[in-house]
């Protein structure tokens, strides 16, 4: 299923490209068959520049939000977390609303080079997750309840910070530029954006795929995790550290995509159930398809291309709305 929505994410577009046209280029490039010189040029640069990554993307991106997701829930044994709960995605907007809105593009391409918006955004994110760890941590052991507290508090700051900034700028065009940055997008993508997400999206997964025991631990509540010798406040430090950077790469190249990884865990929890043994890979196969589907559906549903953001929101809500209200319904060890 997931090669095939590949396929049709390189294959579908805004330019009609011919199947085997497209069969071709990929086979030329990638395998260096066949001989592509009577294809047009522009035909060649829209598949393998412009198709190509952006289907590669988003099968990380997928990937990624999903597989954040199914650790968040786990970690903080809340339903209703996803990567965003904890703060991550108002300290990125609020990272890139100053980077756009108040002329900071200019200072960031002489520190950052080409990367000013995306290097104030991963600044925010990675910020506003060290503030949560801070927060969560004072006054004694950190809990799930401190942490999901702690990230509404920064949530709230970052985002109050980010519309005083809005409000006080007059400029039309950056506010446009900004509103569709947040709402999600893979439209400006090359292999080198997708290298450096594709890093850190892999260094995630290779990482928790060792943690599946522990993530059924967790899930079990803090007693029970620690009876079986599960150090809870390690790992959930060394959890959000890990997740909050993979999080911060994939909004830093692609804004915010919301909802991905809040309801992909639930619906492969309908499917095989709490284990994260087999709940792992299926939420990461699920988030990879998802992704693919909703960026066909945003580039191809109207003459200008949509955000992503707002197709995913789309599907989101009434899929996570009938199973929040689908009785047999279980998250954990509880209904």
């Amino acid at each position: 299923m997931m090669i095939l929505v590949t396929c049709f994410s390189v294959f579908i577009g805004a330019v009609d490209i011919p199947f085997d046209t497209v069969l071709r280029i990929m086979g030329n490039k990638l395998f260096g068959l066949g001989d592509i010189s009577d294809i047009p040029t522009y035909m060649v640069s829209i598949v393998w520049r412009l198709y190509a990554p952006r289907a590669l993307l988003g099968l990380i991106v997928g990937v990624g939000l999903a597989m954040v997701g199914v650790v968040m829930q786990a970690m903080v044994q809340n339903p209703l977390a996803d990567p965003y709960i904890l703060g991550i995605s108002s300290g990125a907007s609020l990272g890139a609303t100053f980077a756009i809105l108040m002329g900071a593009t200019v200072l960031a391409g002489t520190v950052f080079q080409d990367f000013g918006i995306e290097a104030f955004a991963f600044i925010g994110a990675i910020g506003s997750s060290a503030f949560v760890f801070i927060l969560s941590s004072i006054g004694g052991k950190m809990t799930t309840t401190k942490l999901v507290l702690s990230g509404v508090i920064i949530a709230s700051l970052c985002g109050a910070v980010s519309n005083i900034i809005v409000y006080l700028e007059p400029n039309a065009e950056g506010m446009r530029s900004l509103t569709f940055w947040l709402m999600g997008s893979l439209s400006t993508i090359d292999f080198e954006s997708v290298k450096i997400c594709g890093i850190a999206v892999l260094i995630g997964l290779v990482f928790f795929s060792t943690q599946l025991r522990n993530l059924n631990a967790m899930m079990l509540g803090d007693s029970t995790a620690t009876t079986l010798g599960v150090d809870l406040s390690k790992l959930r430090k060394f959890y959000i550290i890990l997740t909050s950077v993979v999080i911060a790469f994939i909004v830093c190249k692609c804004g915010i995509i919301g909802f991905v990884g809040l309801i992909i865990p639930h619906i492969s929890r309908g499917l095989v159930g709490t284990n994260h043994w087999k709940l792992f890979p299926i939420s990461i196969l699920l988030g990879a398809i998802f992704i693919m589907l909703a960026d066909i559906v945003a580039r191809t549903l109207s003459s200008s291309e949509i955000p992503i953001g707002i197709i995913t929101s789309l599907c989101g809500a009434p899929v996570f709305a009938y199973i929040m209200l689908k009785r047999s319904y279980r998250f954990g060890g509880g209904n």
